[in-house]
């Protein structure tokens, strides 16, 4: 695909306020100096759709913000990286929002409050599905598995390729909301507690496969610093992730989504996506926020080039 591909991602859209590092909280009033304090745009939608941007694809983002100020942040943080915010909807719950302290080995406790993706479900621009090239739904989770797989079939009948990305956790009680959904989708994109956790399975290559015998295309798992674990029908990978000195590990998983996508997009394997999405990565991370990094898909290609030599 030689034109801008035509990306719409569905769902949760959260503004971050990442605090590095802090190792401790201060007791009572204390105070602690810090050397970032950083907001980004976020979540498995909003932080996908700010990267794919970033990466060259024209991106349409539909969900839901409050009518407040971490709403009209996080909607001008989206529109100023070149995302189409008109499908992005203000109501009266407040704008999903999270306070991340990082810690200095790059983990991250958060504090969230959901607010309005409850509603992002109520967000469904079917035109602009129907002209996607792809659309991607980041936390399926909160918009219902009905409204999930009506929005998937709609998109992969107009030619659409279509994703999944979460921001539940690993407990199995949660798999049934997920399930029903994989049959639907081309692309489905967990970490490794997640996949383990709702399947129950030994190990992390047994996760992914119950998933893809589950109806997903392609299951591609994250796993930190360990390689990914690709199934593709009967075809089991581990793709070997791009090193980095990771300083904020938040946005790289929705950073892996969107190269994934972006790649597949391009005409790349299940396999040359998966490493293209960990370069992405690997830009995220190694700085604060979802944000962070300089870099287009010509200069991952480039370090890519430079990984291999």
């Amino acid at each position: 695909m030689n034109a801008a591909p035509q990306i719409v991602t569905l769902g949760a859209h959260v503004l971050d306020t990442i605090v590095h590092p802090v190792d401790e909280i201060p007791p009572a009033q204390g105070s602690l100096l810090v050397d970032e304090i950083v907001m980004s745009a976020a979540g498995p939608a909003g932080g996908t759709a700010l990267v794919l941007a970033k990466l060259g694809a024209h991106v349409v983002t539909c969900g839901a913000v409050g009518d407040d100020v971490a709403g009209r942040v996080l909607r001008g943080l989206l529109h100023d990286a070149g995302v189409d915010v008109t499908h992005l909807r203000t109501d009266a719950l407040p704008t999903s929002a999270s306070v991340l302290p990082i810690r200095s080995d790059g983990s991250r406790p958060a504090l969230h409050v959901v607010g309005a993706n409850a509603l992002a479900a109520d967000v469904v621009p079917w035109d602009a599905l129907a002209a996607a090239d792809h659309v991607h739904v980041g936390a399926p989770e909160l918009l219902g598995p009905e409204n999930v797989v009506e929005i998937l079939d709609h998109a992969r009948e107009n030619g659409a390729t279509t994703s999944l990305d979460f921001l539940i956790g690993g407990e199995p009680a949660f798999y049934p909301l997920i399930e029903p959904l994989l049959a639907h989708a081309d692309y489905v994109l967990p970490n490794a507690e997640q996949a383990r956790g709702w399947t129950g399975a030994a190990d992390l290559p047994a996760a992914a496969r119950a998933l893809s015998a589950a109806g997903a295309r392609i299951v591609a798992v994250t796993d930190g610093g360990d390689d990914i674990v690709l199934v593709e029908g009967d075809d089991l990978t581990r793709v070997p992730i791009v090193p980095a000195a990771a300083v904020d590990t938040s946005g790289g998983g929705d950073a892996f989504s969107a190269g994934f996508v972006f790649a597949r997009l391009r005409g790349a394997s299940a396999t040359e996506a998966a490493r293209f999405g960990s370069a992405v990565a690997a830009q995220v991370v190694a700085g604060v926020g979802t944000s962070h990094g300089d870099y287009d898909a010509a200069s991952v290609d480039a370090l890519l080039r430079e990984v291999a030599r």
